[in-house]
């Protein structure tokens, strides 16, 4: 009942509801029963299905498993030995991919060191942040180049964004934008410091490189439209900066048109597309699913984001979209009844994304729509 990719679903919202409180009666009801049923009902209460991690999922379904008393499968249509034979698969497949994992992570380590992202003193250092969404969502161990390209990419737009937010100064930010624009040409202009020279080289091998990858496997050259994303991303914060600076106040429009930008998962998910192994023609890059897709992926984060982040933006005086919705209210809307609005948007923008991910034709290739809905 939860998998509702319509506003208008209402009998479903309706099952959902009744279940659901069914569901919570019969576990407080039961107290603290320990059977494999009432732990799938617990779980499924305190989790909706679009929060959970499928790699995290895995690794509890084989801490839970019991042979003897197993609801998740039908052990009348097996022999005996099948629930065993299935769980050492399970944990087989796991330590294996694990072992992958570890080894993923041991080099992005020291792609931080030589990329020397670890010196810049206001940067947060996420990299094992970025790298479990990856392993969390990506995890078949044959999609490598697709976990490191969406890691890297994660730890330089948080890089990035702290330049933006706390490190550079608004001279450095243009430096910064303006060596991303020549790319090749950037010979021609000055480093105004050595964290403008770090971020940039960190920007420009790290993209050169997937880009070559990426080629390589599309059979054409992609590498433009990698650069093309940064520049998309560093114009968009420039924006956000300069707003910040002159303390002006964007209407709620103008603030989200922005946003989906500014919130930098263009560069973690779009070149990660080219790594997941189906073909990604030049046409459905530009086709209206694909930036549809994205502009549905953007707003559930940029507004999750700015729900949660609420309190700690306030005092640091930034605007968001609860801030923006109540300033612009006249005083009419209050706090949480902003964040109840921003909400309604977040659980809207979620279901039209499943529903176009969903979607049987289209021009974006299945396991590229799938890897939106596992971002979002």
């Amino acid at each position: 009942s939860k998998v509702s990719i319509s506003e208008s679903e209402l009998i479903l919202d309706k099952i959902g509801s009744w279940s659901g409180s069914l569901l919570k009666e019969r576990v407080c009801s039961n107290g603290v029963q320990k059977t494999p049923i009432f732990e799938e009902m617990r779980y499924a209460l305190k989790f909706p299905f679009y929060t959970t991690l499928e790699r995290l999922d895995h690794k509890r379904n084989i801490e839970h498993f019991d042979a003897k008393d197993s609801q998740m499968l039908k052990t009348a249509y097996l022999p005996p030995h099948a629930n065993h034979d299935i769980l050492a698969l399970a944990v087989e497949d796991f330590n294996i991919s694990q072992s992958i994992y570890q080894d993923e992570l041991n080099y992005l380590d020291s792609w931080v060191k030589d990329k020397r992202l670890d010196q810049l003193q206001f940067a947060r250092q996420k990299l094992t942040y970025c790298y479990l969404s990856a392993a969390a969502t990506i995890f078949p161990s044959q999609l490598s180049e697709a976990r490191i390209a969406w890691a890297k990419n994660g730890v330089l737009t948080t890089v990035v964004d702290d330049f933006f937010d706390v490190g550079g100064s608004k001279e450095e930010l243009e430096n910064l934008i303006a060596l991303v624009e020549k790319w090749d040409g950037h010979h021609q202009d000055k480093f105004l410091s050595e964290q403008v020279k770090i971020v940039f080289y960190a920007i420009y091998t790290t993209v050169n490189e997937l880009g070559g990858k990426a080629s390589a496997l599309q059979d054409r050259d992609v590498t433009k439209h990698l650069i093309e994303i940064w520049l998309y991303l560093l114009r968009s914060m420039m924006i956000e900066a300069e707003w910040q600076r002159i303390q002006y106040v964007p209407t709620v429009e103008e603030y989200m048109a922005n946003a989906v930008i500014s919130f930098a998962l263009g560069p973690i998910v779009l070149p990660t597309l080219y790594f997941v192994g189906s073909k990604l023609l030049e046409d459905v890059v530009k086709d209206q699913e694909y930036n549809e897709l994205f502009r549905l992926m953007s707003t559930c984060g940029r507004l999750l984001n700015d729900s949660q982040g609420f309190e700690r933006e306030d005092m640091e005086g930034k605007l968001n979209s609860v801030s923006l919705l109540v300033l612009h209210s006249g005083g009419s809307m209050s706090i949480e009844a902003a964040k109840q609005e921003v909400q309604k948007s977040i659980d809207t923008s979620r279901r039209n994304l499943l529903r176009l991910v969903l979607k049987e034709q289209g021009a974006v290739p299945r396991p590229c729509k799938q890897l939106f809905w596992k971002m979002c």
